[in-house]
């Protein structure tokens, strides 16, 4: 299996903050034999794979398995299903998009026709609460037979390789992590290293609370997604990191201020290496390393992070050669970790 068939296949895979059980299954039936695992209360799920030698320092990486995705709140007399967002979403990207459902039925997020817009009505974007599913239920009682209150929806997207080196899917925030994570697992490593695959990160980071309690990182290493802002209208330091340009190394952001050694050292090791690499010109975002720095007795935490546009869409887009140099940089930086920090 190679890392963008995992990626792809993941990404196709439903799980919701709280409901990650489909990826869980699919990483453990994917993990090497030899390599041993175990799960918590939370679903959290944790890798131990033996390298060469045993560290001076205990890596963790982190990458987080869960979605943002919709949650079935009523039923109306009409057979119409109001939802509220699990995880951030805006609006605006959710007008007109088809979802999947928990049942496995396929619905459309309804939209008053223009046409029968009054006033300025088709000047505003709605607030999710005034949005509406359609599944194609005559009535209530109809959809009550498929649909329960507290079920979940999440989009239904194709996986799409476009532009030479462009992915878009569902879901990259953060299978794409996962299938990195995966990768590595695969591979020799050099070092012992341990993985924990997060839950619930788009609901504030809860998984990696118990996960850096668990492991008791010296340093942990969080694999994420980041919002890149190179689309039509966007200029300057508001683009924040481009596709194409390498994996960013972040220095901060809304919730952690990241170790500076660790920092210095990911970057000038990817100079050393020829590897492209940026980091972001806009403070904004945030990830697991907010819970996972604050945790027990502290961890010195590095971020790393494929630059994706449009986050928490149906249509997130990532690079290919960012996806390669971050292979190549985690490669060479590892050991580092492991040794030298």
């Amino acid at each position: 299996m190679t890392l963008f068939e995992d990626i792809r296949i993941l990404c196709e895979l439903p799980g919701v903050s709280g409901r990650e059980e489909p990826i869980r299954e699919y990483i453990i039936s994917q993990l090497p034999e030899g390599v041993s695992y175990e799960t918590d209360a939370l679903g959290n799920l944790y890798v131990e794979k033996k390298g060469a030698k045993r560290p001076k320092n205990k890596v963790v990486l982190f990458a987080h398995m869960d979605e943002v995705g919709l949650m079935i709140t009523y039923i109306t007399d009409d057979g119409y299903l109001k939802f509220d967002e699990i995880g951030g979403i805006d609006p605006a990207v959710l007008i007109g998009r088809t979802v999947r459902l928990e049942c496995g039925l396929v619905g459309v997020i309804s939209l008053k026709a223009l046409h029968l817009c009054e006033g300025d009505e088709d000047k505003k974007i709605l607030p999710i609460r005034e949005l509406c599913i359609d599944i194609g239920a005559k009535d209530r009682a109809e959809a009550e037979k498929y649909v329960a209150l507290g079920s979940y929806a999440v989009y239904r997207s194709d996986y799409v390789e476009f532009g030479g080196s462009r992915v878009k899917m569902k879901a990259l925030d953060d299978r794409f992590g996962c299938a990195l994570m995966l990768d590595l697992i695969r591979s020799d490593l050099e070092y012992d290293t341990t993985f924990v695959f997060t839950v619930q990160e788009e609901v504030g980071a809860r998984g990696a609370a118990a996960g850096a309690f668990t492991t008791t990182p010296d340093i942990a290493v969080i694999l994420e997604t980041t919002t890149a802002g190179d689309i039509c209208g966007v200029e300057g330091d508001r683009r924040a990191c481009v596709l194409g340009d390498g994996p960013v190394i972040s220095y901060m952001d809304r919730g952690t201020v990241y170790d500076h050694g660790l920092y210095r050292l990911a970057m000038d090791t990817a100079k050393e290496q020829g590897i492209p690499a940026q980091t972001k010109t806009l403070v904004a975002g945030g990830n697991d390393s907010s819970s996972i720095q604050r945790t027990g007795a502290g961890s010195r935490v590095l971020a790393i992070s494929a630059p994706t546009r449009y986050l928490h869409s149906p249509v997130d887009v990532l690079d290919r050669n960012d996806v390669e140099n971050m292979q190549k940089l985690l490669k060479v930086l590892l050991p580092k970790l492991a040794e030298e920090a």
